[in-house]
């Protein structure tokens, strides 16, 4: 079974960078396209970005198309989302998801393998 783990996450002050990591563990990223998603106090989970495997394509939220990017690198079985340009409304749990299709997806359901989230706190 597959275990992903996020890492990366924290406070930073409004127009900063993070960059999150996924790395999955028991089963090789290969062939398995990849997600991000988010969820903030009160909301419902969103979709930010994916990733196709081997990783041609990419597919991006609106709100943080051209501030963020996500990349992956299969010999690490590791998964990225570089996050420029922060600001207060992209503070969230964010989440790494796989799913066993090349294709990437912006719905959640069709992601069948999830990390426990790590927090994104964007400060003013």
């Amino acid at each position: 079974q597959d275990q992903l783990v996020e890492s990366g996450g924290g406070l930073v002050q409004a127009g900063g960078s993070l960059r999150l990591s996924c790395t999955i563990s028991g089963r090789t990223i290969n062939t398995r396209a990849m997600g991000w998603f988010r969820q903030a106090p009160g909301k419902e989970r969103e979709f930010v970005a994916s990733i196709s495997w081997p990783g041609s394509r990419t597919s991006y939220a609106d709100s943080v198309k051209g501030r963020f990017m996500i990349s992956r690198e299969n010999s690490k079985n590791t998964a990225y989302l570089q996050m420029n340009s922060l600001n207060v409304e992209d503070t969230a749990v964010y989440y790494c998801a796989g799913r066993s299709q090349y294709n990437p997806s912006d719905s959640a359901r069709e992601y069948d393998s999830w990390g426990q989230g790590t927090q994104v706190t964007v400060s003013s």
